[in-house]
């Protein structure tokens, strides 16, 4: 009697699985279509009285008035007729007119879609450009025969501990307003393209050529790499198989970059004020021009979803036809502990509790100081523009912002649970989440519920649950096919007691360690909605917050930015080094095979 069950049921289990994969997809794209169209009927901020205002400033804002405004706009249709007169629209190439300038959407909005995809590309250049370099060090110890070890790692860490919109605002300070190199506002010419696409391409680049880097040093492990070099074979075939033979794993990271990079793209032309398309929708959301906020998130929400599906398709471009034969060798892994490996987060956790603390005992409100003074012993980190102790003001932002992060956290990390336990069902929806940058999600939050801390925290936990459900998908997995776990049914345990009582208890340690080793990361999320405005309001001392306030004075007192500047700077080491202080990958012995074969085989 066979084992397992019949070919024939296996098959017919495949094809079932497939199916609520698929429907899982559709459903999820439905929604997100659905959520962008009735934004208008959704939004509980009285876009009418926007509209109003916008037309006239002295037309008083009677019941009568806005009654008219809200028939004229379609919001009195309900939400499948304005979904429904939105969609055929879409569906006729009429993006409607915008609230505000009364021009048409479509042109505004495919305008700054050349320009910011011609921003991307300039950043891709030095995304591309900073891998080869990272890279580099150690493809030539390889062929070399000096061993991989001691990669790149440090300098990738560097380079990715800053985030888009935070380099974008020390880039502006140093190299255009400190230096005079280079212009820091608009876009005339190819050197205004030099600072923005440096901030959206040095962190992606520093995180690509680490994946890329270890990736590469895996695979000059195996052994078809010693067989080639014995059998005489020139050093670049070698080095090209090896580069092919590492890409595999790091193209659908790339995906996620890229999709990082369309949400990175909104901050970034913020600061630099790039006529793109997320500089666009980002005033949309502010002055409720909801047609041009829709056409844009649904705009960038396309980008980054063809982002991600070329990457996937790279991927098994490069894998070829050894994906379908099973002849991928299996990489070489080890963990090498680091030595010394806690000893960076320690020191940025250590300073960053010290400015704190130092910070948590003054007045952060008081407007008792000169404007914009200069740092000095009574006020350390200098004061803002309205007389406030910027030292008070970061330490009593850090509660403001930790707090909020770690309840972002917490919702994500049980909202991940919950969807992880069933993996298959919840395809569409983790993709969903995977496609849209915190920053669209706080776009489309902000429209609803308006800019707040509420709002910022929602907009981050909407995506940021993604990454934890699938850990616990993978844990759940691995758990369930463990013996005594497998066992379980035969002694009568059903599988809700079996989940809570055995799976849950041991996926519990690895995902709330995954958790937390994101809390810095949220924190970030959320500073980079404050900085655009979609978070905390003034007289707020979150940290994005504080750096927006002083984003207008950076020519005339720089520590307004570089104060807050700072303590992101802080948070964002101790991010990167946290992630970095576990284990590096090695190589050890494993299965035989070679560089997997062509897409023509």
């Amino acid at each position: 009697m066979p084992d397992g069950p019949p070919p024939r049921r296996d098959g017919a289990a495949r094809a079932r699985d497939g199916a609520v994969v698929a429907a899982s997809r559709l459903v999820a794209g439905a929604g997100v279509v659905f959520l962008i169209g009735i934004l208008p009927w959704l939004s509980l901020r009285s876009p009418e009285l926007a509209v109003l205002r916008a037309r006239s400033a002295e037309q008083e804002a009677t019941p009568e008035a806005l009654a008219s405004v809200r028939a004229e706009l379609g919001l009195d249709a309900g939400p499948w007729g304005v979904f429904g007169r939105w969609l055929a629209g879409v569906l006729t190439g009429d993006l409607g007119t915008s609230w505000v300038s009364g021009t048409p959407v479509l042109g505004s909005v495919l305008s700054g879609l050349g320009v910011s995809l011609t921003l991307m590309g300039f950043a891709l250049a030095v995304t591309a450009a900073v891998t080869a370099v990272l890279v580099a060090p150690v493809l030539r110890r390889g062929l070399t025969g000096a061993g991989t070890a001691g990669n790149a790692g440090g300098l990738a860490a560097a380079l990715t501990a800053l985030p888009e919109f935070l380099l974008a605002a020390v880039l502006l300070v140093t190299v255009a307003v400190g230096l005079g190199w280079l212009p820091p506002y608009g876009w005339a010419g190819p050197q205004y393209a030099v600072l923005p696409a440096l901030a959206l391409g040095v962190p992606a680049g520093g995180l690509v050529g680490r994946l890329l880097a270890e990736s590469v040093a895996s695979a000059f492990g195996e052994p078809w790499v010693g067989t080639w070099q014995t059998a005489g074979l020139p050093p670049a075939r070698v080095g090209a198989a090896v580069v092919r033979r590492a890409l595999p794993s790091v193209l659908p990271q790339v995906g996620l970059v890229l999709v990082g990079m369309t949400g990175g793209a909104v901050a970034v032309e913020e600061v630099f004020a790039v006529p793109g398309l997320g500089r666009t929708t980002l005033g949309a959301a502010a002055s409720l021009d909801l047609p041009v906020l829709q056409a844009g998130v649904l705009a960038l929400l396309l980008v980054a979803a063809a982002a991600g599906a070329l990457a996937q398709l790279a991927r098994r471009l490069v894998l070829g036809r050894a994906a379908r034969t099973g002849d991928v060798p299996v990489a070489w892994v080890v963990t090498a502990v680091r030595r010394h490996r806690w000893v960076l987060p320690g020191l940025s956790g250590t300073l960053l509790l010290l400015v704190v603390a130092a910070g948590l005992v003054r007045d952060p409100y008081t407007s008792a100081h000169p404007r914009l003074a200069a740092p000095s012993l009574a006020l350390p980190l200098g004061s803002d523009a309205a007389g406030r102790d910027l030292l008070a003001r970061a330490g009593h932002g850090a509660l403001l912002t930790a707090g909020t992060a770690l309840a972002v956290v917490a919702v994500a990390l049980v909202a991940g649970v919950l969807v992880g336990l069933a993996p298959r069902l919840s395809t569409g929806a983790a993709e969903a989440a995977n496609a849209a940058p915190p920053v669209l999600a706080g776009l489309v939050v902000a429209a609803v519920l308006g800019p707040s801390a509420v709002g910022a925290a929602v907009g981050v936990a909407l995506v940021g649950w993604a990454p934890l459900a699938a850990h616990t998908a993978a844990l759940v997995a691995e758990i369930r096919a463990q013996p005594h776990v497998r066992i379980l049914p035969v002694l009568g345990v059903g599988p809700v007691r079996a989940t809570v009582g055995h799976v849950l208890p041991a996926a519990a340690g690895p995902l709330v360690r995954h958790a937390m080793l994101r809390l810095p990361g949220t924190a970030l999320a959320l500073a980079s909605l404050g900085f655009l405005g979609l978070g905390p309001q003034p007289p707020s001392p979150e940290w994005g917050r504080l750096l927006a306030d002083g984003m207008p004075y950076v020519e005339r007192a720089p520590w307004a930015v570089l104060a807050p500047a700072g303590m992101l700077v802080l948070v964002a080491v101790l991010a990167v080094s946290l992630a970095s202080a576990g284990v590096s990958r090695g190589r050890r012995a494993g299965a035989s095979g070679g560089p997997p074969s062509g897409p023509g085989g």
